[in-house]
């Protein structure tokens, strides 16, 4: 008995040691992510529901830099529990990880947008005999993130958002915010907007919900490129952060988990309904759910309400896609893929990102997931 309990222990270390040598080589930037949201320390995540099956070796991914901070998560789970598997997940773009997936170098991609139908049909020559489908995993909020000196609180509606992001607002003393926040005393420091310059689902999702709220002060479709003037761009939403963070006047949008490791305050909706509505993943959650399936078969792509107005919803959210074969994955890789996405389904799974400044995923839509997974060929 205390000879297994040993073996055991010396299995957990060297899962420990794996764990940590691959996420230093698949992380990018030095986000902390032993803080939650708030600010507060992570507890530690359960590793429960976790199948490893035929897994092994080693399974590329790529995509989304919203999600990174999830998908680390579960890997450190995952692998602590799998010693034999290595999961990499390199945090891009949304943009990149759909190029890399129909280019066969990966297993799966994480998007903040559903594939278009020329990428699905692009799909069809990786897939063999099959197509890329969008499995919803990981939703939450997209944080509005500011840096005002002696301002701790900020209240902003869609129109003067997109405003900010159109360089048409350029102080922090304009009377459109000072509307917006009476008995707040705002200087007339110098607004320093920053977007993202690579192709991006978050971009994407934050201009949705700009062209569906805010008229006429947002004139661009809904794209992951930026299209609006002036501003600063930065690539990725952990350099975003990072900019907003050091420049004194700044404003960024990117995943609430990046705010929370990098104490960087966050702007409450004026949504309509009675009291502006906090960037937290509970109240992403009520917006969530009320999305609706828009996809056909086996793909789960999601039907968004940027508009709603319940009390208590923050609209501003995206939802990332693991994007993978229905049929047609690489059989070296299809037993991990398999494995790993039902763990990132599972009750544990989700419950890792209500517990990390994440919405998890409807517990219907969640369902469909799950059994998808089951049955990739």
């Amino acid at each position: 008995m205390k000879l297994q309990r040993k073996n055991m222990l010396r299995a957990s270390a060297l899962g420990a040691l794996v764990v940590s040598g691959a996420l230093v080589l698949t992380a990018c930037g030095s986000d902390d992510n032993t803080k939650t949201a708030d600010g507060t320390a992570k507890p530690a995540a359960a590793a429960g529901d976790i199948t490893c099956g035929d897994a092994k070796g080693k399974l590329l991914a790529s995509g989304s830099s919203a999600q990174k901070n999830a998908v680390e998560l579960w890997i450190k789970n995952y692998m602590a529990a799998c010693p034999g598997v290595e999961v990499n997940y390199k945090s891009s773009s949304s943009g990149e990880g759909v190029v890399a997936f129909n280019q066969g170098t990966v297993g799966f991609a994480g998007s903040d947008s559903a594939l278009k139908p020329e990428q699905v049909e692009e799909s069809k020559k990786v897939c063999t005999g099959g197509q890329g489908i969008d499995l919803p995993m990981v939703g939450g909020p997209i944080a509005l993130g500011f840096n005002v000196a002696g301002v701790d609180k900020l209240n902003l509606d869609a129109a003067t958002v997109a405003n900010i992001f159109n360089d048409k607002i350029k102080k922090w003393d304009d009377e459109a915010i000072k509307k917006l926040n009476p008995g707040v005393t705002l200087p007339s420091t110098a607004i320093q907007a920053f977007h993202r310059s690579d192709d991006s689902g978050t971009t994407e999702n934050l201009t949705k919900y700009l062209k569906a709220t805010a008229g006429d002060a947002w004139p661009y479709d809904a794209a992951k490129k930026w299209a609006a003037p002036g501003g600063q761009a930065a690539s990725g939403s952990s350099s975003v952060a990072a900019q907003v963070k050091q420049v004194d006047g700044a404003i960024g949008y990117f995943e609430l988990s990046f705010a929370g490791s990098q104490s960087i305050k966050t702007v409450d909706l004026n949504t309509g309904a009675a009291t502006p509505v906090k960037a937290t993943g509970e109240n992403a959650s009520k917006a969530i759910a009320a999305a609706k399936i828009s996809g056909t078969g086996n793909d789960l792509s999601l039907k968004l309400d940027y508009t709603t107005k319940a009390e208590g919803a923050y609209p501003l959210v995206l939802v990332t896609y693991e994007v993978v074969c229905d049929k047609g994955n690489k059989a070296e890789t299809l037993p991990t893929v398999k494995s790993f996405l039902t763990y990132a389904a599972s009750d544990a799974g989700q419950k890792v990102l209500s517990e990390n400044g994440y919405a998890p995923i409807p517990a219907e839509i969640n369902s469909k997931v799950r059994d998808i997974v089951k049955n990739l060929g």
